[in-house]
């Protein structure tokens, strides 16, 4: 990939990690985020606060080749492996957002998957969300729990941990992170008034078909 598309992406990643401190999705040096980069993938370094980010920092992993090895001035996140092996598992995801979203975060704690409680399911892939197996952060178990949960999903909660986020490209995984938030937001409160109806698969059927490229992207800034 040529170096100016690289360093693109560097700064896209560092633009968008920014977006998720302001938004309240994440805090200080929590969470993390990738670009696929051709056979590499880019992924935030390890414990740097968010606000104090720049695009050199930003580690570089080979797609194939030695699992694990990476360039740069800082060490990748400790979670690189589930950003790793997802998009080794599958190649049409070409970037991931995780974060310690507080609804979020609250569902992964209670280990309460998010049923098809709204047509914006439909987005994620399938009616629901589920909560990927508890592991320590930064394991082979954990990343291997998240590939499980992820199937076939562009979505999960990550048990005692918080959400992630897959999709094409940065600006969809990420507009997936605010969507899988107002998602977790709206099912807690749900939930605090007894519950709500879900809709049923036949209920989403027509809605997934058009799915695929509804929301915010890269070549649909805008609403669909």
């Amino acid at each position: 990939m040529p170096a100016t598309t690289e360093d693109s992406l560097r700064a896209e990643i560092v633009a968008k990690a920014r977006e998720l401190d302001r938004s309240g999705l994440n805090r200080g040096s929590s969470g993390n985020l990738s670009a696929r980069a051709g056979d590499v993938m880019l992924v935030t370094p390890s414990a740097v606060p968010y606000d104090a980010l720049e695009p050199a920092m930003i580690a570089r992993m080979p797609l194939d080749g030695a699992y694990g090895a990476w360039e740069g001035p800082r060490k990748p996140s400790t979670e690189w492996r589930f950003h790793l092996d997802l998009m080794r598992a599958r190649p049409e995801i070409g970037a991931i957002v995780h974060t310690h979203a507080p609804f979020s975060t609250i569902l992964a704690i209670a280990r309460k998957p998010i049923p098809a409680i709204h047509y914006m399911m439909a987005a994620f892939g399938g009616p629901d969300i589920r909560v990927a197996d508890y592991a320590c952060y930064g394991t082979a178990a954990l990343s291997t729990h998240v590939v499980a949960a992820m199937e076939g999903r562009a979505g999960c909660l990550m048990a005692n941990h918080g959400m992630l986020t897959a999709g094409p490209n940065l600006t969809r995984a990420t507009w997936l992170a605010h969507e899988l938030e107002a998602l977790a937001h709206q099912y807690y409160h749900l939930l605090a008034i007894g519950g709500g109806h879900v809709l049923t698969e036949t209920d989403l059927a027509e809605t997934l078909k058009g799915f695929s490229s509804y929301g915010v992207n890269e070549s649909n800034p805008s609403n669909a």
